[in-house]
């Protein structure tokens, strides 16, 4: 059963992204996107607990993109929304990098989409997310399960 907290939290995560998601529409509004940061923030910690959260944003492989993703949180409060926006992006794909394949792999079997993830460009779009050194992988792009092969 999922307890409360995970579904506050989940609420509001999605509200943060709602509240991003308008703030670029309307031309990088720093009101909207500074409180999508703060929404996003907070469902994250309720979502996957306080502990979780900070031993995630506490480690030291990952310290680039904290670093990036927390820059830009501050330079969208101090209403630099354009270029703050620009660093959240770079922190996530840097913090979330090696889950984008997992991700496009699993979409590849979606009923209406997967046909656009199984185009040759986009999988090699992807697998270079999963190319990175520190990959437990050891470099390999993800392939899904080869049960299906």
């Amino acid at each position: 059963m999922v307890s409360d907290n995970t579904k506050i939290g989940t609420g509001l995560m999605f509200l943060g992204f709602t509240f991003l998601f308008l703030g670029v529409i309307f031309l990088f509004d720093a009101t909207l996107i500074a409180l999508g940061d703060v929404l996003f923030l907070t469902g994250l910690t309720l979502t996957i607990g306080a502990s979780r959260t900070a031993r995630f944003f506490s480690r030291r492989d990952r310290i680039r993109g904290i670093a990036a993703f927390f820059g830009g949180v501050f330079l969208v409060l101090f209403r630099w929304p354009m270029i703050g926006m620009i660093l959240q992006v770079y922190g996530l794909v840097y913090l979330f990098g090696q889950f984008f394949p997992i991700a496009a792999a699993s979409l590849k079997e979606a009923p209406v989409i997967g046909s656009v993830f199984r185009q040759p460009s986009v999988e090699r779009f992807f697998s270079s997310f999963g190319s990175s050194g520190g990959s437990p992988r050891g470099g390999r792009p993800f392939r899904g399960c080869a049960c299906s092969e």
